[in-house]
């Protein structure tokens, strides 16, 4: 195993949702593009988690070697014990997904990854059936389950919205907003939602460009299949001066600011680099290198609701 205090914590992304949401899809999609990513997905059993036959490389035991360099592991009944297999591996993933059984709570895996100092919780995404998610959740037997799953949201991707109508939807949105507090809400089509959004791992091409926004402050929303990840847009802020990091993850955390996810390197009032983190309502502050990434801030949100004018002011305050 690397010595792991030399290296950051590797990032860990919690897939939850009852059967039949979208998981598998969703995992499926960010393994086609991955673009470089070493992702490594961990799953209870393979039975589970079926991934796309011609992503697979090959199979050796309890391992399934995905094109790219992505790898899929079971890890049975010991989450822990699969984790720590993944951070011995050379060379270590880029970053992790756990995809969780239907009736799991996503909350507890989440729980159980901070508890290693070799591996970061970076987010806790739970997909919802758009058609069949209120049904289930008055449900006598799933419906405690589905409300906790929800409840520990970072991320709620709510997927197979092609299948509900418009004035249905706004009224889907508005209950999962109250089944979901803390999360941020993405609506999908095959659970096909930006990488950028879900896992904190820029892709080569990404690095290039946040790179380049942080030098220009620029903005980007680029296309993407079938016009997916055009509606999604990310800005750059410079923050030549010490900021309070710690506050101003608070501030971006702010539901009416529309942001999904931010990530920047950035100087603390005492001097010290801090590498600051924002997903949904969770945001986290961690020392960062004196050298190497670009100062600044990159933040992703979805295009119709991403206030870039609201963030700068709250940057400034």
């Amino acid at each position: 195993m690397r010595g792991r205090h030399l290296n950051p914590p590797i990032p860990v992304t919690v897939v939850g949702g009852y059967l039949g949401a979208g998981k598998t899809t969703l995992v499926n999609h960010l393994l086609r593009q991955a673009d470089g990513l070493r992702i490594a997905v961990l799953v209870n059993d393979f039975g589970d988690l079926a991934i796309d036959a011609d992503l697979i490389e090959s199979r050796d035991g309890g391992v399934i070697s995905i094109a790219g360099g992505c790898v899929c592991c079971s890890f049975g009944s010991d989450l822990v014990d699969g984790l720590m297999q993944l951070a011995a591996r050379a060379p270590v993933p880029d970053c992790v997904l756990i995809e969780t059984s239907g009736v799991a709570l996503p909350g507890a895996v989440g729980g159980a990854v901070t508890l290693l100092p070799a591996f970061r919780l970076d987010a806790t995404v739970v997909l919802a059936d758009a058609e069949t998610v209120r049904a289930r959740a008055a449900d006598r037997y799933l419906g405690d389950t589905i409300a906790r799953q929800l409840a520990a949201a970072d991320l709620v991707v709510l997927n197979k919205t092609d299948l509900v109508a418009p004035d249905a939807l706004g009224s889907l949105c508005a209950w999962l907003g109250a089944q979901a507090p803390r999360a941020r809400l993405v609506c999908a089509q095959r659970a096909q939602v930006p990488p950028e959004v879900l896992l904190d791992a820029p892709r080569t091409g990404d690095r290039h460009r946040a790179t380049s926004l942080l030098r220009t402050g620029g903005q980007w929303q680029r296309a993407g299949h079938d016009g997916v990840a055009a509606r999604f847009v990310s800005a750059a802020f410079s923050l030549p001066r010490q900021v309070d990091v710690d506050a101003l993850g608070a501030r971006l955390t702010q539901a009416k600011l529309g942001v999904l996810r931010a990530k920047g390197r950035l100087r603390d009032l005492d001097g010290a680099w801090k590498t600051l983190q924002v997903v949904g309502a969770r945001h986290e502050v961690s020392p960062a290198a004196a050298e190497g990434e670009t100062e600044g801030l990159v933040c992703i949100g979805l295009a119709d609701r991403f206030d870039r004018a609201a963030i700068a002011a709250a940057l400034i305050a």
